[in-house]
Order: structure tokens, then sequence, then C-alpha cells
């Protein structure tokens, strides 16, 4: 038998439940929910996660869809689920956690008796670390963004390699491969032992239907490559950046983008250019280096010094 929270599943079942995590402001127990598939053969444990932002719901999207298609029966190991980390953010459509105002992938390992975004991370911390791989579902929020994957453990860890090698298999394309900041479960898990990476589905909020799709096969791929489910997969190589530059905006105005997200582009080349509202030019940027146009602001409105995007640089492929 196989538990996560109130979800019980014996060998060969799957069940689904919630994760007990506090209590909102009346006293009601606040519960995750959590599904369990426990394989009918022996095998490894995949553990998935999504929401832990609030506001990025294509995470929620895949877990969706990928929880009914995987049949017990035919899984070794065990996969657990917990599709909504950020519960109080997500009941507001917030990225942050209006409790105590912390953003929750900045919070792992946790504390058991510390904020409400705190005691959330320390408890599905302790169902991460049940697990021999990690998968924490992410999105741009509101940004417009291509669909990747990142490996934040950085390139001196122990276990880079098979972070990198995750990723690989998971086959969204492109990868950031750059050292994440404290507190993310993508650098606490490595810790651990356990390689884990950060698919960042798209973004600009909502429910994008291509990118869930990205995720959807990327854990499939993930399933069959490492023994959970039979079939083979076709590990391709992936674009890689192992640098980020971000650009603001040196007016006031409406942008205007050069390029579209995923094309190259070189040093010099324009990224965008800033207008005022009747379209007389106030200014133009362009790329300090050569790499890939990674990420935009999703609204063309900016303030003098806003963020406005971002180039991957230091690009290979692996």
């Amino acid at each position: 038998m196989i538990t996560l929270g109130t979800a019980r599943a014996p060998p060969g079942g799957a069940d689904t439940g919630r994760l007990e995590v506090g209590e909102t402001r009346d006293g009601s127990p606040v519960g995750l929910p959590v599904a369990v598939i426990n394989g009918a053969d022996d095998g490894e444990t995949l553990y998935i996660q999504a929401v832990s932002d609030g506001d990025e719901l294509n995470g929620l999207g895949v877990v969706r869809r990928v929880v009914p298609r995987i049949d017990p029966t035919e899984l070794s190991g065990a996969v657990l689920v917990v599709g909504i980390v950020n519960y109080f953010a997500f009941q507001v459509a917030e990225h942050r956690n209006p409790i105590d105002d912390r953003k929750m992938n900045r919070g792992y390992p946790g504390e058991a008796d510390g904020t409400t975004s705190a005691r959330i991370a320390h408890a599905t911390f302790q169902a991460a670390k049940r697990a021999d791989l990690v998968i924490d579902l992410h999105q741009g929020s509101t940004s417009r963004m291509i669909n990747e994957t990142r490996v934040r453990c950085g390139v001196r860890h122990h276990r880079h390699g098979d972070c990198l090698q995750l990723a690989k298999v998971f086959g969204c394309g492109y990868v950031l491969d750059i050292k994440g900041p404290d507190g993310q479960l993508a650098r606490a898990a490595p810790d651990q032992g356990i390689p884990t990476i950060d698919p960042e589905l798209g973004g600009a909020v909502g429910w994008d239907e291509e990118s869930i799709r990205y995720g959807v096969d990327g854990v499939f791929n993930v399933l069959r490559h490492y023994g959970f489910l039979d079939g083979d997969v076709d590990v391709e190589s992936q674009v890689r950046a192992r640098g980020f530059d971000q650009y603001g905006s040196p007016a006031g105005g409406l942008v205007r983008f050069e390029p579209e997200l995923g094309d190259r582009v070189s040093a010099g080349d324009t990224l965008f250019e800033v207008t005022d509202v009747f379209g007389e030019d106030k200014g133009t940027v362009t790329a300090d280096a050569d790499g890939i146009f990674w990420r935009t602001r999703r609204l063309p409105q900016v303030a003098a010094g806003e963020y406005v995007c971002s180039v991957g640089t230091n690009v290979d492929r692996y």
C-alpha cells in the first residue's frame, strides 16, 4: 500500500485524496489535492507537482490529462502527484500566497511550523523526497514564453548530469541550464540526490492547450524512458541556453517586437522598438549577444526601465 495524505493505493491501484497542510482563517483544514498511482510491478517513484505559483495553470492542465491516462496495472513503480501546491494563491488566481505574501518556489525545503507557504513547502518536500525523479511543472506567469525545461541545480552539482538527462528526455526542445535561486524545489531536491526538472510550459497566464500538450508528452516520455511504462522514446538533442540576458525599456510607451519567440538573434539585431501612443519612435533596443529570443512581456505598454524581454545566451545543443 502506498499512501499520500488520504490517498491510498494497493499494487495495481490508484486513488485520490487530500494532503493536509494547515488551516484557513476560520479554522477549516487545508488539503492539497493529491493522487497515488501504485504500479502492479515494482519500480522507481516519480513525483509530480503543479501550481506552485497560483496563476500558473498549465501544469494543472497536464496533471488533469496525465493521471487518468496512467493504467496502474501496466505501471512499474509509482507516481505521486500534488495537483495544486499553492492552495491559497490558486483560490484567488494570484501568483504569490496572499496569506503571507510569499512566492512558494522560494521556500523549499520548508518548515513544519513556519508560515503557511513554509508549511506547504515542507509537506510537499516530504512527498518529493520519497521519489527517484521529480517534475515540478511551471509556466511563464504573466510573460509570453517558449516551452522550455529548467535545470536549476548548477553545473557543479553532483546531480547536474542526471537532471540534464531528465530535461532531455522530457523533450520540450529548449533547456535553460542556469543555477536557480535558493528555495526552489529544483535546487533542494537534487541536494537530496533526486534528479529534478522545472518545465516552464509557455506563459501569459491562463490555460494554453499547446503548452499543456508539451507537458503531457514530456511526462509520458519520462514514464517510458525510465521504465515506468512500456514503450520507446526518441530522445532528441535540445537547444540549451546557459545564460540569460534581460532587457528593459529605454522610455515609456508601447513596445513592438522584431523577432518571434524562439528565433535566433545575433548581437546588434533589433529586439524591440518603443513608440508613443501616436507611433512616434522613442527608442530601439538591440541584442548584446547572440542567442534565442526566449521571453517577453505580455502587454505592450511599458514605463521607462520596465522589463520587456529576455534572450537565452551561451547556446549549444546537447
